[in-house]
């Protein structure tokens, strides 16, 4: 929609219809099945990679990640048409589990399979051009997005120590992230291959869960005793993407939940 209101040409692609018509065409194709993506037009000079497994299965990703984008990259290639990527990638690709900061060039091996089936495609997209790029988005939040309230909410015993590092990025920046790349491919700016999107500020777990205790009046949460540091502990840097020019506009997890009402009926 954004784009739209820009002025540019957009076409969407789904697999499901919406419920509300789109001032632009949109398709709705499988791309799991390269037969329902015979009518797709080609002639673009962006295409952006947005998909939504229907489940946390590694099949599921497997059939969308692997499969679906070599379907449309080959789609492409039949009519000789190859459009600049730009491809919505998760933090989840990142396997440290000691607090440790990582960057672009941490090493990305991950152990949980979902998110080896997204550095396959993040490979297939980066090789097939240098054009190419991957924006790798930590845990996504605001309106419609209050899983952190909702623990908030019930009071939830949170890890203490050691502490457990969480990354964030509120939804407006995600789009507004995505566009300033977007804008940069368009006029032919040089990208590097890969950026990390997530605000200024991670933050132990606890610490956040006691902001929003203390903001929305919910109640203190308690700590929970563990003896080890749990799987994707980490701290993202978002270095790269400032220094390309990037402002976020909620810098840390206070500006953003500020702006989100509490959730309701808890």
């Amino acid at each position: 929609m954004r784009l739209h209101q820009q002025g540019h040409q957009v076409t969407g692609l789904k697999r499901n219809p919406q419920n509300m018509p789109a001032p632009f065409p949109i398709y709705f194709a499988d791309l799991r099945n390269a037969e329902s993506l015979v009518s797709l037009p080609v002639d673009f000079d962006t295409a952006i990679f947005i998909v939504a497994p229907d489940s946390r299965q590694a099949d599921e990703y497997q059939a969308l990640y692997e499969v679906g984008l070599s379907n449309l990259l080959a789609h492409f290639a039949k009519f000789c048409k190859a459009p600049t990527w730009l491809m919505v990638s998760s933090t989840s690709v990142y396997a440290q589990t000691h607090g440790e900061w990582v960057d672009e060039t941490s090493r990305a091996e991950p152990e949980i399979a979902t998110a080896r089936c997204l550095v396959v495609a993040e490979h297939r997209l980066q090789e097939a051009s240098v054009r190419n790029c991957v924006v790798r988005f930590s845990g996504i939040y605001g309106p419609g997005r209050d899983w952190l309230l909702r623990r908030a909410a019930r009071g939830e015993s949170i890890q203490q120590y050691p502490p457990s590092y969480t990354n964030r990025i509120h939804r407006d920046d995600c789009v507004a992230v995505l566009l300033f790349l977007l804008e940069k491919q368009l006029a032919g700016l040089p990208l590097a291959s890969c950026y990390l999107a997530t605000d200024d500020e991670p933050a132990p777990l606890w610490d956040v869960m006691s902001w929003l205790a203390e903001y929305y009046a919910y109640p203190q949460p308690s700590a929970l005793s563990v003896s080890t540091n749990g799987s994707q502990n980490k701290r993202c840097s978002n270095a790269r993407l400032k220094t390309l020019g990037y402002r976020f506009l909620y810098p840390s997890y206070r500006d953003g939940y500020r702006t989100v009402l509490s959730v309701e009926g808890l």
